[in-house]
């Protein structure tokens, strides 16, 4: 069977993965392999296997088998060369912009398959809408929200006292952000921008953190079906 969660979509094997399991374990062990991706620092893989251990512990006859598979690009890369061997892995915390990409290779099927039940549709439901936004198309849902990340704003304080702010107090609305990003660019004597006032960085995930500032105003980057982008004309949520 092939099953692969959507990443920082991923469920911590709970309800819908009880929902896959249930009527397999009584008759046959079932081991169940879980890509997870380690991109973070701290004691990760101590936090997923006590995870595994737990459930394995409440559902007798399911192994679940925690598989460490490196960055997230790199989990992709091995979750879709496994389905194509014919041996994809049944879960996977993948990113939630690799959806569209597992929708078209074939290899996840949606949660309303496996979860049908009211107990289980009401688990579906009871996560932040915002967060299930880029976990759904088409009417079904593909993934579960999982380790949502929190972008967070630095400031430089030496910055902020060369541009007559407060160092201590960083903007705390939308005006006073941009009044702030304003104050703190700095041009050269030719014009040229030398330092921008705010900036998010290139590398990583920068679509990401571009989104801290659409969502929260109310504005959507691309359509539901993923056909469309309005980068050159925001549309309302």
């Amino acid at each position: 069977m092939r099953f692969v969660f959507d990443r920082v979509l991923a469920g911590v094997l709970p309800a819908a993965l009880l929902a896959l399991t249930a009527g397999l374990a009584a008759a046959q062990p079932v081991e169940i392999t879980f890509y997870y991706p380690v991109a973070v620092g701290g004691p990760i893989t101590k936090t997923i296997d006590g995870y595994a251990a737990e459930f394995m512990k409440e559902n007798p006859g399911v192994t679940v088998k925690p598989i460490y598979a490196g960055t997230y690009q790199e989990t992709i890369v091995k979750a879709l060369t496994a389905l194509k061997s014919g041996e994809p892995p049944v879960t996977a915390i993948l990113l939630s912009t690799d959806m569209f990409t597992l929708i078209d290779e074939d290899a996840i099927v949606p949660f309303e398959e496996l979860a049908p039940g009211a107990q289980d549709q009401a688990w579906i439901q009871s996560f932040f809408p915002g967060f299930m936004k880029n976990s759904q198309t088409g009417g079904k849902t593909w993934g579960i929200p999982f380790q949502r990340s929190t972008v967070v704003l630095y400031w430089n304080k030496e910055a902020f006292k060369e541009a007559g702010l407060e160092p201590s107090r960083p903007p705390a609305t939308w005006t006073e952000q941009v009044e702030y990003a304003k104050k703190l660019t700095r041009r050269d004597a030719t014009g040229h921008v030398a330092r921008w006032g705010l900036q998010v960085p290139s590398s990583g995930f920068p679509y990401w953190l571009f989104q801290g500032f659409t969502t929260q105003n109310d504005v959507l980057l691309m359509n539901e079906a993923g056909t469309q982008t309005y980068y050159d004309k925001w549309r309302p949520a």
